[in-house]
């Protein structure tokens, strides 16, 4: 039974003992965003944790060590490559069908990845046009539960430098196969540092 889920940044410099009192002011609104949805997890009491990221180390441990700090089940993670999006969302419909369907408990989803990496010509890659345009679209198409577009948004903008559209998918696919009605919710969105730093409930 599904009754969580979300999609979380995850830069180190999120975390108190990576980023400085500066950098950390610099992205308060995703901070208290997380923080926010660290309380709706532990509301939503489940026993188990299902979270994709496309890096392992801080891809995991940024999310959980928001919106898990004090939870005490067992953690699922899948590390998400570079097949298309396509494939992670009929992975995601696969790993509902083989495992979640069957299991009884609370199941909560984090889908762990940042946008585009080319929103400032001081950012890590740079500027590229496709960034900014990746990134409205995607908040667009998530508010209108647009999966058709999100699917596509990789071929759309191939320089965009992002690193969350799998994993997105990923849980999205869970979504559409569990049939749950779900609302998604932009809870924040800012690039102080040229990197898309997207924080989103999806109301169960």
């Amino acid at each position: 039974m599904l009754s969580f889920a979300a999609i979380s940044p995850h830069p180190p410099i999120l975390l108190p003992s990576v980023g400085s009192e500066k950098d950390r002011a610099q992205v308060k609104n995703t901070i208290n965003a997380l923080e926010s949805l660290g309380e709706k997890l532990c509301e939503a009491k489940p026993s188990t944790i299902i979270i994709s990221s496309p890096h392992p180390d801080w891809g995991f441990e940024v999310p959980l060590y928001f919106l898990a700090k004090d939870f005490r089940g067992k953690i699922e993670t899948h590390l998400v490559r570079l097949e298309s999006p396509e494939y992670y969302f009929e992975e995601g419909k696969k790993l509902y069908s083989l495992k979640i369907k069957n299991w009884k408990l609370k199941i909560a989803l984090i889908a762990s990845g940042d946008l585009s990496h080319c929103l400032r010509a001081d950012g890590p890659y740079g500027f590229n046009p496709d960034g900014p345009k990746f990134d409205k679209e995607l908040i667009e198409s998530l508010k209108k539960k647009d999966i058709e577009n999100i699917l596509k948004l990789d071929d759309k903008y191939p320089e965009a430098g992002e690193c969350g559209l799998r994993p997105f998918c990923f849980i999205l696919g869970i979504l559409e196969a569990s049939g749950i009605k779900y609302q998604p919710e932009i809870l924040s969105y800012e690039f102080p540092f040229g990197v898309g730093y997207l924080v989103a409930n999806f109301d169960i």
